[in-house]
């Protein structure tokens, strides 16, 4: 692994997967220490434009949703919040930053969560915009109190209301996810089976509602961690496995198949999405907050572009350069589950593959596309410092054992105190176990929860992680 010198033996394949899509280049690495290595080069998506600042105000407090709770019943479970980190106006000023009020179709004032509910996230006490929520909770069925607030809103409201109108589908979306959607720890997402379950009961083409889903989801949960939004602006495809193609934008619109009614609304929420990817590609990755050692940051450069670049790009100010690739199941070796739940044959991915590619997301003159090839994207490393723990799954905690995989611990836990930080390991600060003690222990040797390999860093002595993290600070 020590300045290795590579050679591209090459060798270019078409995917033929969309006749929109560019040639896909697929490239196997040999090392000197005979290692092969196989990636495939995702090829780009054009992008629509927008407006950076009608975006982020459509993002922060925009009505992308169409159902939720009463604000009374929200007012009087949660009370007035003083935080106000988005710096937002209204009503919005006075609850928490991930949910937003807003005026329902029929005249009902609801609140619904909004995208920062995944999508930012605490360090030190400061909310960064962009960062994957590293503390989210998804241990318990969110379904369970939903009798108690059903027949607290028909009580108070009546049957007949607009009120009860305007909760009626965020009710039915949350009976629907709540039990298929729970994980065995704090801190990893389930937005890929939320988005199984919802389209299951909806109509690929109108979207509307079906009380019966229209295929069996199963409860097992694969377990995901969220990408941070900067990197979105180097990246050909969304998500871990570079499943999300083409028009980034209809992608966005899935969170609102959380409440949506039928198409109308997802029609008039598309129109907003290329302001709110403008915003999104304005974020940049937060400067590390801690003191830096640029002598070992100069070394740990040399270090990093010899053993990582070739993969996770390089970062020279007037040459950077992000590869976009795709690296096989069979070269990186970590956990595959999630890479396997796209590739595997079944009806759930003939169903989910052919709701999104023929239907309204991916149909029309911005359409998105689905490809699952197998794999996972290598992603860039701007902010790195901040996005732990780390692999696709959050299975590791610090850079550092990320470097070292006999040092990795096979139990966990964290206290989900944002300022717990490590900056020596870059990451958080964790206590090895013997036993699973309860849902802030990640347990590696659980389905989808492995954290094996990803060893290219083992070769470095203790000294060259330590100049390698130092170079990842500045980034």
């Amino acid at each position: 692994m020590k300045n290795p010198l590579f050679l591209l033996l090459s060798v270019f394949l078409l995917n033929s997967c969309s006749s929109d899509s560019e040639s896909i280049t697929s490239e196997i690495i040999e090392t000197p220490n005979d290692e092969v290595w196989e990636v495939i080069s995702i090829p780009e998506s054009i992008q629509r434009t927008g407006d950076i600042e009608i975006g982020k105000d459509y993002l922060f407090s925009g009505n992308f949703m169409s159902s939720g709770i009463p604000f009374a019943v929200y007012n009087a479970i949660y009370g007035e919040n003083s935080e106000n980190p988005l710096e937002r106006t209204g009503v919005n000023a006075t609850i928490a930053y991930n949910y937003t009020s807003i005026t329902a179709a029929n005249g009902a004032q609801i609140v619904a969560p909004n995208c920062l509910n995944c999508h930012a996230a605490k360090i030190n006490d400061e909310l960064i915009v962009g960062l994957g929520n590293h503390s989210v909770d998804f241990t318990t069925n969110r379904a369970d109190l939903e009798p108690v607030l059903t027949a607290g809103i028909i009580q108070f409201y009546g049957l007949d209301s607009p009120e009860y109108e305007a909760y009626e589908q965020f009710k039915n979306s949350i009976v629907a996810i709540g039990p298929k959607t729970i994980t065995e720890s704090i801190g990893v997402n389930t937005a890929n089976k939320i988005t199984e379950v919802l389209i299951s009961h909806r109509d690929k083409n109108t979207l509307a509602w079906n009380d019966t889903p229209y295929i069996t989801v199963d409860e097992e949960v694969i377990p995901a961690d969220v990408p941070a939004w900067w990197l979105l602006k180097k990246k050909n495809a969304m998500f871990h496995t570079a499943l999300n193609r083409n028009d980034f934008c209809k992608s966005f619109i899935g969170a609102s198949l959380l409440t949506l009614n039928d198409i109308t609304k997802a029609v008039e929420v598309d129109a907003k999405m290329p302001d709110v990817l403008a915003y999104i590609e304005s974020i940049e990755a937060p400067e590390y907050p801690y003191a830096i050692d640029e002598d070992l940051a100069t070394t740990g450069k040399e270090l990093f572009n010899n053993t990582c670049s070739n993969c996770h790009g390089n970062y020279d100010s007037d040459d950077s350069f992000y590869p976009n690739s795709l690296v096989s199941l069979g070269t990186v070796n970590t956990d595959s589950e999630l890479s396997n739940h796209y590739t595997e044959t079944s009806l759930l991915n003939t169903y989910f593959f052919d709701w999104f590619n023929t239907g309204y997301f991916g149909t029309g003159e911005n359409g998105l596309l689905l490809n699952a090839e197998g794999g996972y994207v290598a992603p860039p490393l701007d902010g790195v410092w901040a996005t732990a723990p780390y692999f696709h799954n959050a299975s590791v905690p610090t850079i550092m054992d990320v470097l070292n995989s006999e040092n990795r611990p096979e139990l966990w836990s964290r206290t989900f105190d944002d300022s717990d930080y490590d900056s020596t390991k870059l990451g958080w600060n964790y206590t090895v176990e013997t036993s699973k003690q309860n849902t802030q222990t990640y347990d590696t040797s659980l389905k989808g929860y492995g954290n094996g390999g990803h060893t290219f860093g083992d070769e470095l002595t203790d000294s060259e992680r330590l100049a390698v993290l130092e170079y990842l600070k500045t980034l």
